[in-house]
């Protein structure tokens, strides 16, 4: 399964940089909440596919990134560049940066440690693998619990964090563009 971005580093410095752009200090906690809400918003948004390279564990405050973790303990390294970031990733981040990035730390923490998967993760210990699987299943059940169980699944709560861009037609009227997805892939049309 091909990933959004080739590093977890990619996220983390694009979070970091909106972050010093809207001249907000970004504490380390709230940087593994935002990357982790990313991940699983992502994945659910594009079924089938992962953000980043990245695995969350239980920490004594909640879901953390172990290798950010231990990489960023005392700051931003500087030889830390970030890769170039694809339209539709940025696009997507900036969704994420939108719905949660006005959040403390604090807030995101107690919102994740209510998350069943993460929950059930901090109920077995400290360092103990959050699956994407039973993130994405917590997103995916809250849209469709939202939308009465019908609709495409994961549409709802997606659709407050990854909104269409808009562009205009070569007559000035605002138009909504989204990514092209097919629903089902090697189906032949009827």
């Amino acid at each position: 399964m091909p990933f959004a971005v080739k590093s977890c580093f990619d996220v983390v410095l694009w979070f970091s940089d909106k972050a010093l752009n809207d001249n907000e200090y970004i504490q380390p906690q709230k940087l593994h909440r935002l990357i982790f809400l990313a991940q699983a918003y992502f994945s659910v948004a594009y079924p089938g596919r992962k953000l980043m390279p990245a695995t969350f564990v239980t920490d004594s405050f909640g879901p953390v990134e172990p290798t950010i973790f231990h990489a960023l303990a005392y700051g931003r390294p500087p030889m830390l560049d970030p890769n170039p970031m694809p339209d539709q990733v940025a696009h997507f981040l900036e969704g994420i940066w939108r719905r949660f990035g006005a959040q403390t730390a604090d807030q995101l923490t107690r919102k994740l440690n209510e998350h069943p998967a993460v929950a059930a993760a901090m109920n077995k210990g400290l360092n103990e693998e959050i699956p994407l699987a039973a993130m994405v299943k917590y997103y995916v059940d809250l849209a469709k619990a939202a939308q009465g169980g019908d609709g495409p699944a994961g549409a709802a709560e997606i659709a407050k964090v990854v909104k269409p861009r808009l562009m205009r037609s070569q007559g000035g009227k605002a138009v909504a563009v989204t990514a092209w997805a097919p629903k089902a892939l090697g189906k032949k049309p009827e």
